[in-house]
């Protein structure tokens, strides 16, 4: 096992949607598709999408306050601010620096991670753990957003039908005694079959390589994060997954034999919201108090590059 010694707990969440809601007979009046295709392929009815005035960094800020209030603390006591996204406002400065500043969290380290995509999300909960070891951190606010609108093309009916924008936040904090981050796994392999080529250009995905590389190491990797943890796959209360894909969401739980109760579905309503998806997913479950102390749980994404990483948690 290699369980953090000192013991973090996810003690507030929340999610920004932006209002604006696209469906699948809006876009099959501009596209090649309809609704009876995107569904069979994809699981997806909606999405959102941001307006032409806001920026990732809104988002950020907007799924930030509620978590704060759900956790009991002010901006003030922020010892960092985690970005995960790959739609930053700019190359520079720092989305998180932009959002400590919307925020007022005047004297916390703000950190990006940007380059794992879909997979973002779950490597800065990973970072915030880590640094919640050391006596520089207390509390870290983790965010995790995507506008996928702006880098997908229009006319790509690939693309286009499967992304939506959102935010979601997590507070972390030290927790008591038998609680924490009991195990994880990471795992990567070069491929360019999810791409921006360049900057200024749209997204690129081939479709059959997400769904044969996801159903292969998502499941994989939630199974050897359970065994790092010592928690048999079958006790994990809940399953926090990247909202990529109803079918590869179904899949995976199959593959592990987990009851689909398990695991809350967002992609349906919400669409692939990059970054996001694993948090939508966390908010439904911890806004809800249906995460207790106690349970057990695993939050498990994969994104370009590929990238992925599943981390298992005990609730505190």
């Amino acid at each position: 096992m290699t369980a953090l010694p000192v013991p973090v707990a996810i003690t507030g969440t929340g999610v920004h949607l932006p209002p604006q809601v696209v469906t699948n007979a809006e876009l099959a009046s501009t596209l090649d598709t309809s609704d009876e295709w995107i569904v069979s392929r994809t699981g997806i009815r909606f999405r959102r999408r941001l307006a032409p005035d806001r920026a990732t960094s809104d988002m950020c800020a907007a799924a930030a306050r509620p978590a704060l209030d759900a956790a009991g603390v002010t901006p003030r006591d922020l010892d960092a601010i985690i970005v995960g996204t790959y739609t930053s406002d700019q190359p520079l400065p720092s989305t998180a620096l932009i959002v400590k500043e919307l925020l007022g969290a005047g004297r916390a380290l703000t950190l990006d991670v940007t380059q794992a995509a879909c997979a973002n999300g779950v490597q800065a909960l990973f970072l915030a753990a880590h640094l919640l070891q050391t006596s520089a951190a207390r509390t870290v606010l983790v965010l995790a957003a995507d506008c996928a609108s702006r880098v997908t093309d229009p006319a790509d009916r690939t693309t286009r039908v499967f992304f939506g924008d959102a935010a979601g936040a997590a507070v972390l904090t030290r927790a008591a005694p038998g609680a924490g981050l009991l195990g994880w796994d990471f795992g990567a392999e070069l491929s360019y079959d999810v791409e921006i080529p360049a900057p200024g250009e749209y997204l690129k995905m081939n479709g059959r390589a997400v769904w044969t590389t996801a159903t292969r190491c998502l499941p994989d990797s939630i199974l050897r994060a359970a065994d790092d943890a010592g928690v048999p796959v079958e006790e994990v209360t809940h399953f926090f997954l990247h909202q990529a894909n109803l079918n590869i969401l179904t899949a995976a739980l199959d593959k592990l034999s987990i009851p689909r109760s398990r695991a809350p579905i967002t992609v349906d309503t919400l669409g692939n919201t990059g970054s996001a998806g694993v948090f939508t997913a966390l908010h439904e479950r911890f806004g809800s108090g249906a995460v207790r102390p106690g349970d057990t749980y695993v939050v498990s994404s994969i994104g370009a590059g590929f990238q992925w990483g599943t981390l298992c948690f005990r609730h505190g």
